[in-house]
Parts: C-alpha cells; structure tokens; sequence
C-alpha cells in the first residue's frame, strides 16, 4: 500500500464526511421550517465543518510519516543485513539503499552487492507494513475526527466561523510558508557566500575584471589560484539583458499595446493578443536554438559585411535581440493591462478639446498610465536578467568586458549554471563563487523592484 493511496483515501473520507455533514445541515434546515434564523449556518458549512475534522488530524499523520518514513524503514532494512555486510559510512549505506530501492521498484535486475536482494524483499515488507499501520492510524483519526464534527452539530451552531476560521489559518500558512521559503533562500545564499569571501575578497569580486575560477586541485599545480573578478560577469547581464534585450522589447511592447488598445478593431484585437501572448509560452530552449542557428549567424554575416572579419559566431547581439523578442509579452500584457485601466472620461475628454489620437496617446494615455508600463518594464528586466538558455546558446560562456555587441560576453546565471554542473565538492571557491553571484543577482532584482515601487507610489499619487 503506498502513500499515494492513502492520501487518496483520507480525502475520500473527507468528502464522505463532507456529505454526511452537509446531509445534517439540511436536515437542520427541513426541520427549522426555512425560518430566518432558525439555522445560523448554511448545510455546505455543516459539510464543511465536518470534512475539516476529519482531514486534518488524518492529513497530518500521513504528511509526518512522509517526513520520517524513509530513515524509521531505512533502520529496520539495515537492521536485518548480517554484520559483515552491512555498510558502514553514511555514503554506503545511502548508495546500497538506492540500491535496494531500484530492485524493489523492478528498475535493477542485477545488484551490485549481493546483499542487496533479500534487503529489497525485507524493504518492500517492512514499508507496506509501516504504510498499512499509517494509513490505519490516519483512518481512525479521521472517523474520530469526522464523529465528532458531526455531533457538534445543531441548528444554533456558528459552523460559518469555523469554517472561516479554518480557511484564514489556512492561507496564513501559506503566506507564512512563502515568507520562510524566502528568508531561506536567502540565508543560504548569505550564509555560502561568506564562506566564499573567506577565501577571495570581496573587494576583488565586485570590482575585479578578471574571471577564470578554474582552481587547482593541488597547490602545486598550475593555475592553483584562480581570478574571481565578477565585473565581466554583471556588465554581459546588463549588456544582453537591460540594454539590448530591452531595446527591442520596450519599443515592440509598448507599441504593441497602443496599437492593440486604441487601432485594433475588437475583432483583430481578439485574434492578435493570444496571438502575441503565445510568444511567452515558447520554452527557452527553443528561443536558444533560433538565437543560435538563425540569428546568430546572420549577425555575423553582417558584422563581416561591415568589415568586422574578427567577429564571434557567438554574440551578444544575437542572444540579446532573441532575448528581448521574448519578453515583448511581458511588457505588452503589462502596459496593455495599463492602458485599459485609465478612465475613459481622460481619453474622451482629450479628444472633444480636440486632440488627435496620437496625441492622446502621448499626452493623456501614457503619462497616466506610466505605474503599470513601468512595472511591466522591471518585469520584463527581471525575466531578461535570469535568463540562462539563450545566453548559454547564442552568446558563449567567455566573460568577456567588452561593449561590442559583436563579442562574446556571458552573464551571471549563465556562470552560475556552468559552477554548478556535474559532481561539485562545497569546499571551493569555484563551487561557492555561483552562492556568492547569486547573492549580488538577488540585490539587484531587490533594488530594481523597490526602484519600481517608488516609481509606482510617485505616479499614481499624480493621477489618481
């Protein structure tokens, strides 16, 4: 019996116990003759009420034995190995329960250790027996819970508040759960990142030109020091991502959204939007292989033509023109959202004092609606800045300090995804350098959203 049942079938008992509890509230109902205030809450919270009881305690069984099943059948599994064969480190004794994992699920038809097949039977015996004993537990919980509910039921009986109650507690912690993912990722990247600086100084990381993380492994060979001097690495994200990328998306997107909202007929507008909106569904290595077998070489091709013989076949300006063709939904959506939300009585007013369209546009529409374009635009930056595929494809991996758009440059997710790839050690300053630029990523998307937000604020206290 695995978990996914029983998940299964303590909400199904819930809803079992729904229906039994809401079967009450009506008959509550029936037998207060439908007079007003005869039954203070309606039969679906009655219902609901009920169904809470019973999944709650049952839910939070089954969601614990999820957290502390693996290490209590684990023990019980390497308990029954002879003495002589069971593993020792915490490295074996992972790998042989992988092992005997992969058997008991029919993925290993040979094991490497020979006592790895009667522990993949006793595994299998032990984990459908401590899943039956769960699921038993959750079961009782949920009738006892469900039982209970249901006597407390009564006509007089704030079943509404409860349920409410329930529901706040509920998106409380959500929110909270949110809030604690946040302070998380944050304190991993802070607290990874100072062991980093323990090694390379932070002085020599935010103003060093000079990126090649490439340590030795012994201190006498060569290269047994590498450069961590990120600059390289934050100009190539905001080269391909705030400068070229938002020069083809700001333009494209906001006069996309004039056109679509103040031009288009209903009927075009209807076909043109999702049309324009599917542009954001398109995975990312797909724009990756456009940049790299389409744009790119046609860039090239024109950089040869100018007499650039010495141009890259991987460029900045291929991935970032890719790029900011990718975000032109973001900022569209956003500033088309914008501009629907400014009163009409603006643009009808402007247009009987005699202005043109276009200059309604200019002078009415966009001003007041200037908050959402701007939020569309750091949007837009964002999604351009954690870009990775396009940048990995098209622009190459060589941190190069350069201002020619025909060069090769890489970003920071780009250097982080190659520091992290393949079988890494949490010893090194290569490995951690990737903790210390994602920490410096995540200040500046901090300061681009305050940024926003001031903007925001300034704005809509003008024209609101």
């Amino acid at each position: 019996m695995g978990l996914p049942f029983l998940f299964l079938a303590v909400f199904g008992l819930a809803a079992l116990a729904f229906v039994m509890g809401r079967a009450r509230g009506n008959a509550l109902v029936l037998a207060g003759g439908a007079r007003i205030g005869a039954v203070h809450s309606r039969p679906n919270y009655h219902g609901s009420y009920v169904a809470i009881l019973a999944l709650l305690p049952a839910l939070l069984v089954l969601l614990g034995w999820t957290v502390v099943g693996d290490g209590v059948v684990d023990e019980r599994v390497l308990a029954s190995v002879p003495a002589d064969m069971r593993p020792v480190s915490a490295l074996d004794r992972s790998s042989f329960m992988n092992e005997v994992r992969g058997l008991a699920a029919g993925e290993i038809d040979e094991p490497f250790n020979a006592a790895a097949t009667p522990a993949a039977a006793e595994f299998e015996a032990v984990e459908g027996n401590y899943n039956l004993l769960a699921g038993a537990v959750a079961a009782t919980l949920a009738a006892l819970g469900g039982l209970f509910g249901f006597t407390r039921l009564s006509p007089q009986f704030r079943a509404r508040n409860q349920v409410e109650t329930a529901v706040r507690w509920t998106l409380m912690g959500a929110s909270l759960v949110a809030i604690l993912t946040t302070f998380g990722i944050v304190l991993s990247l802070i607290f990874e990142s100072v062991r980093f600086f323990q090694s390379v100084s932070p002085v020599e990381f935010l103003t060093g030109t000079r990126w090649s993380p490439q340590t030795a492994l012994r201190a006498d060979q060569v290269g047994s020091s590498g450069a961590f001097g990120a600059v390289p690495l934050f100009w190539g994200t905001i080269f391909i991502g705030a400068i070229i990328a938002m020069l083809v998306a700001i333009p494209l997107g906001l006069m996309s959204a004039v056109y679509l909202t103040q031009y288009a007929k209903p009927g075009l507008r209807r076909v043109l939007k999702p049309v324009l909106e599917l542009l954001a569904g398109v995975p990312t290595v797909v724009y990756g292989f456009f940049a790299a077998l389409t744009v790119a070489p046609k860039v090239r091709d024109f950089a040869v033509s100018l007499g650039m013989s010495e141009a890259s076949s991987e460029l900045a300006l291929a991935a970032g023109v890719v790029m900011g063709i990718m975000i032109i939904p973001f900022v569209s959506s956003m500033a088309d959202d914008a501009l629907n939300a400014v009163p009409g009585a603006m643009r009808d007013g402007s247009l009987a004092m005699g202005a043109t369209p276009s200059e309604t546009v200019k002078r009415v529409l966009l001003p007041a609606a200037l908050p959402g374009i701007v939020g569309g635009v750091l949007l837009a930056v964002s999604r351009a800045i954690g870009e990775t595929m396009i940048v990995v494809m098209a622009a190459g991996l060589a941190a190069n300090l350069t201002v020619n758009p025909f060069d090769s440059v890489t970003t920071v997710t780009t250097q982080i995804v190659a520091l992290l790839t393949g079988d890494q050690e949490f010893d090194s300053p290569k490995t951690l350098s990737a903790f210390a630029l994602g920490l410096v990523l995540f200040g500046i998307t901090l300061l681009l959203n305050i940024y926003a937000l001031a903007v925001v604020k300034k704005y809509r206290e003008a024209y609101d």
